[in-house]
């Protein structure tokens, strides 16, 4: 299970631990900048992916991640959609929802790519979100971070270090005063100018690069010099805007580089009219084209999105990405009732507002606010339409669990299993519904669903959730692993090791489970060290940087 990432983690603590350091007090108002690929001179490849799962898992201890199966598949299935077709298709990435509202994306070492979820339901298309991912895969593929931390190497060796943790890990605007700030706003700031200098040099090879990426793809090469020029001018101060959006300040844009992106796109466009790849048929509508199948990482962790009950492609107003992006602003509301008064009133009033996604939409505020009979009103029409969709089944048997129609959700959530085995989003769900009474009951099926997931899972609820099923089936040793694993994935490798170590002092362990256990409290122990190392260095002002 996790052990086996653990292995990895050992060479690279005084790295991780240095930029994770400077974190320590980061604010809600988490901005990343765009970090293009990885710093190679200063880590191995191995230590740099090892480096941005460590970094996803600081950003979940912040409250920064916006984790959902289905979200989570969607925009890594979409992502490797275009990895294939990329200039290096093997390399192994990591796409994920970043919890805030502002427009932007970065890139990290290991190519871990962030989009934030305010950019996914600012985009009007799937070309315009393919277009994002295609500009941050090129950064990656292009080693535009490896060349920029060289340089800052050269300049200042530890800075450029600390540079590389604090910018990943916590880095961010803020009115708060803390160390990440500190760094780029002192003399070290000359460091993180440079860096911002090179990759706008970059932005351009950028651009060019994932243009290409995403026709090869299949999707409209325009999208990406449409969606900025958009983003300029909807954001306009005379327009009612509040000024450039992060993305824009991140990626600074010019008049010329979208004139040169639309020539680029122009001529790909051309090109592929002229001589079409066979992988693709390409229409009238770029988004109509046949795109390969993406690289999928781990068996049932990504889904073909494409797929409708017939075997063709579900595009249009039942596409995932329509129903996804309303998933993305529902799960980002902090004001539901709000919300709910918001796609009730317009679905009532505008014509062009009655779509499947936003009745989607509706459903799903509804459902998170224990409306389920209203919830299954809108999902029903829907569910008819498009009976094997996989967010509008989900949806109605979570709907018909708020209802509390129990018997018939667990009965739906059983079919979908059927349908859609080891994955990751239907077994969660399962679980959940089979725990939710809190009796032993449903457990044992819960846990046989999850615990053949855990191998290829770094998400901290799929890991909480099988201790739960353990705990609930009598299997407590299973348990306290099961939410040590979660704690550790979520970010809080401290308190991960307190729950080992009280693990490990039980009498009744076998010679197995305790075998496990020492092993879980090896790997971490020098994380922890080095962190609460660094931690005091900082209180007595002696760090480093």
């Amino acid at each position: 299970m996790i052990m086996a990432r653990m292995r990895k983690r050992s060479r690279y603590l005084v790295l991780l631990v240095a930029g994770i350091a400077f974190a320590a007090g980061a604010q809600t108002s988490f901005r990343l900048p765009d970090l293009g690929s990885s710093a190679a001179a200063l880590i191995s490849p191995a230590e740099e992916q090892a480096y941005g799962a460590d970094m996803l898992h600081q950003m979940r201890a912040m409250g920064l991640v916006l984790d959902d199966p289905l979200v989570d598949a969607y925009v890594n299935g979409l992502g490797y959609r275009l990895v294939a077709v990329s200039d290096e298709p093997k390399q192994k990435f990591t796409f994920f929802v970043v919890r805030d509202a502002q427009i932007n994306s970065f890139a990290a070492p290991g190519g871990y790519i962030g989009v934030n979820a305010g950019l996914i339901t600012a985009t009007r298309s799937e070309s315009e979100l393919a277009a994002v991912l295609a500009h941050e895969i090129a950064h990656i593929t292009q080693h535009h971070l490896e060349r920029a931390f060289e340089d800052a190497r050269k300049t200042t060796p530890l800075l450029a270090l600390a540079l590389l943790g604090a910018l990943a890990a916590g880095a961010a605007g803020g009115s708060n005063g803390n160390a990440p700030i500190a760094i780029l706003a002192g003399g070290e700031g000359l460091v993180a100018q440079r860096q911002l200098n090179f990759t706008r040099h970059d932005e351009e090879e950028a651009d060019r690069v994932g243009i290409g990426t995403l026709a090869r793809a299949g999707f409209d090469p325009d999208a990406m010099a449409g969606f900025f020029q958009r983003m300029q001018e909807d954001l306009r101060p005379d327009r009612g805007g509040g000024g450039l959006p992060q993305l824009l300040q991140t990626h600074p844009v010019t008049s010329q580089r979208i004139s040169e992106a639309e020539a680029r796109a122009h001529v790909i466009e051309e090109q592929m009219r002229a001589h079409p790849p066979r992988t693709y048929s390409v229409g009238e509508h770029w988004e109509t084209s046949i795109a390969p199948l993406p690289y999928v990482r781990h068996p049932g962790e990504l889904l073909d999105y494409a797929r409708s009950g017939d075997g063709s492609e579900d595009k249009g107003e039942y596409s995932f990405y329509s129903l996804m992006r309303e998933r993305v602003r529902v799960l980002m509301s902090g004001q539901l009732n709000v919300l709910a008064d918001y796609y009730a009133k317009n679905l009532q009033q505008h014509r062009t507002f009655d779509t499947p996604a936003n009745h989607y939409g509706y459903a799903l505020t509804l459902i998170r606010l224990g409306e389920g009979t209203q919830a299954l009103q809108q999902l029903k029409p829907l569910l008819a339409a498009r009976p094997d969709n996989l967010p509008l089944r989900l949806a109605t048997a979570h709907a018909e669990l708020a209802a509390g129609a129990r018997p018939a959700a667990l009965q739906r959530y059983a079919a979908i299993t059927r349908d859609w085995p080891r994955n990751h989003a239907v077994a969660l769900a399962y679980a959940k519904a089979l725990l939710a009474d809190g009796k032993a009951d449903g457990a044992p099926e819960a846990a046989r669903l999850l615990k053949p997931l855990l191998d290829d899972a770094d998400e901290p609820d799929l890991y909480r959730t099988y201790g739960r099923a353990a705990e609930l089936a009598g299997q407590p040793i299973r348990a306290a692993e099961a939410y040590a694993d979660a704690t550790f994935l979520a970010g809080q490798p401290a308190d991960a090791l307190d729950q080992l170590q009280r693990l490990a002092k039980r009498s009744d362990l076998d010679y197995y489970q305790r075998a496990r256990i020492e092993a879980r409290i090896a790997w971490i122990t020098p994380i922890v060290l080095e962190m609460r190392k660094r931690h005091l260095r900082q209180q007595d002002g002696s760090g480093s940087g």
